[in-house]
């Protein structure tokens, strides 16, 4: 796989040729690239991921601007996936950017052959599937992160990192684990979550609909913060590569 040693100097100064070479090979699949999804593919691409699956049914809506990487006034009803690959190419032209315009759903599940994949993200909004999912990637051999609930976050100092099963003070973590105890199931193995115990109320008086398109549905529309989306994302970036190196530096 080609290699523009120009963009990643500094990258390959830092880890070492042989570990930058592991890292060009990796596959990675990302499901959701919204606040947290889109921040984390844009990590991983400029530290050298070249082959990334993204996976997004949605399409670029107004009230993504204020915390969407690839969500501008110009791109608003663009697919999220078809903007985001535009601008990862223009980062790493030699990367090879997969997009799925889709729902990752129990129906839809075996389509996406989670097997291929070296490291699988989980940063969807709907219960249900965000449940299947972590259910199925944890019987890879993949490594597996998830974003727990990003929105009604403004301190950064509160974003943490733990197993799901000692995630505290997450309203999505715990509805999570209540899903799992009630249907008697659990995770195949430990699956490292990004989350934060700050739970903020909404203030404005702008109604749920707040300009987005009908298609746009979400259970509840929740105030959130560019930085504290970002900040998600950029963890789990940071988790995949430090699993990554680390495994290179203890050989």
């Amino acid at each position: 796989m080609p290699l523009n040693t120009d963009i990643f100097n500094r990258t390959i100064r830092l880890v070492g040729d042989e570990t930058m070479n592991v890292i060009t090979q990796k596959r990675v699949i990302i499901f959701g690239v919204g606040g947290v999804g889109s921040w984390c593919a844009e990590s991983l691409v400029r530290s050298g991921i070249h082959h990334v699956t993204m996976v997004d049914s949605d399409n670029v809506s107004v009230t993504n601007v204020n915390r969407q990487l690839m969500a501008t006034t110009k791109t608003v009803g663009q697919v999220k996936v078809e903007v985001l690959k535009q601008r990862l190419l223009e980062i790493n032209p030699d990367a090879q950017i997969e997009t799925r315009a889709e729902l990752y759903s129990e129906e839809t599940a075996a389509s996406f052959h989670l097997e291929d994949y070296d490291v699988i993200i989980d940063a969807i909004d709907s219960l249900e599937n965000k449940m299947h999912l972590m259910l199925a990637a944890s019987k890879t051999k993949a490594k597996v992160y998830a974003s727990m609930g990003a929105a009604l976050k403004m301190d950064p100092t509160k974003i943490h990192v733990a197993e799901f099963w000692d995630v505290k003070g997450c309203p999505l973590a715990r509805a999570l684990r209540d899903k799992f105890k009630k249907k008697q199931l659990r995770p195949s193995k430990k699956i490292k979550c990004v989350y934060s115990e700050e739970l903020l109320k909404n203030l404005g008086g702008i109604p749920e609909n707040d300009g987005a398109p009908a298609e746009f549905h979400k259970v509840a529309y929740n105030g959130t913060m560019a930085h504290a989306v970002a900040i998600f994302g950029f963890t789990i970036a940071g988790l995949v590569m430090q699993d990554i190196c680390g495994r290179q530096r203890n050989g």
